[in-house]
């Protein structure tokens, strides 16, 4: 053996360990699920709110007279939004559903690839929602700079 040769030994988990991980793959699936009816309700309110904003319009509610012609044509673009949000939500939902039922299915049936794969879809979940945060700190610190130099203009 040579010196730079790393030797591999079995990662075992301790029952202890087994417990904490059984018992996060229960609340990932929940929160899963829960992301998942909340991803519906997203979607319907996509559908809807076009309905919804049109309907303002036709009741003529601007109290100055008039139409909110400007609010009813915003429907489609509302609706739109809310399809995207849909879309970049169900990734982060779907990896932690993936990862939460393959660790209950690795522990099932005593399988380490299962549980391999449990992690890949872990990780996938943190690198989504980390790279999203990134994204939105960016978008966030944009604006504000935006806001502030047209403040102090």
């Amino acid at each position: 053996m040579e010196e730079n040769e790393i030797t591999k030994t079995n990662f075992v988990l301790s029952d202890e360990s087994e417990a904490f991980l059984k018992e996060t793959a229960k609340w990932g699936y929940f929160l899963s699920i829960l992301g998942f009816v909340f991803i519906g309700i997203i979607v319907l309110m996509a559908f809807f709110i076009g309905a919804f904003l049109s309907k303002m319009d036709s009741f003529g509610g601007n109290p100055m007279g008039g139409s909110m012609s400007i609010i009813g044509n915003l429907g489609g673009f509302f609706g739109f939004i809310y399809l995207v949000l849909a879309a970049i939500y169900f990734f982060p939902v779907y990896y932690l559903f993936q990862f939460s039922s393959k660790v209950k299915t690795a522990f099932r049936n005593n399988d380490n690839d299962k549980l391999n794969e449990s992690f890949q879809f872990l990780k996938s979940h943190y690198k989504f929602i980390g790279v999203l945060a990134l994204l939105f700190l960016v978008l966030y610190g944009g604006i504000i700079c935006i806001f502030g130099l047209i403040s102090l203009l």
